[in-house]
């Protein structure tokens, strides 16, 4: 994962520095399951084509999210602590259009893309989401993995 390389690699806090090493391993292992399963299902039956289509579409309006910066990521990268997110995202589309490719899938066209997740406004979506993620530690209050 380029950003975590860059991290680790430019950081002039240690620890944030020693994360980024590990979390690099840990994104490189996530993005490889995760493309293999996009070309599974985009180049798989005409069921999972449609469902992986309809993912695309839904979901394509969040990805500038992923490069905006926010007052803590401006602070950090003034600092010299990490570097910008947008400076990753030439190497994140040439990634997500090569996936896509294998995927037999097109990159959906978008005119709208949603802002503010960093600043709070988010979906009606995002209560159910945290309520499967913190199912486990409700249910059984000081369990560890």
């Amino acid at each position: 994962d380029p950003y975590w390389r860059e991290t680790a690699r430019i950081s002039v806090d240690p620890a944030i520095a020693a994360v980024a090493a590990k979390a690099e391993k840990e994104a490189a292992y996530h993005l490889r399951h995760a493309a293999e399963w996009v070309v599974r299902l985009g180049d798989g039956t005409a069921e999972s084509r449609r469902r992986a289509e309809r993912a695309l579409d839904a979901l394509w309006p969040y990805t500038d999210e992923l490069f905006d910066a926010d007052a803590v990521e401006v602070a950090l990268v003034a600092d010299g602590a990490v570097p910008e997110l947008a400076s990753i995202r030439p190497v994140w589309e040439d990634t997500v259009e090569r996936v896509l490719g294998r995927a037999t899938l097109a990159r959906p066209e978008v005119r709208w893309q949603q802002r503010g997740g960093r600043a709070g406004r988010h979906s009606e979506h995002l209560g159910f989401l945290l309520a499967e993620l913190q199912y486990l530690q409700r249910t059984y209050p000081g369990a560890t993995w």
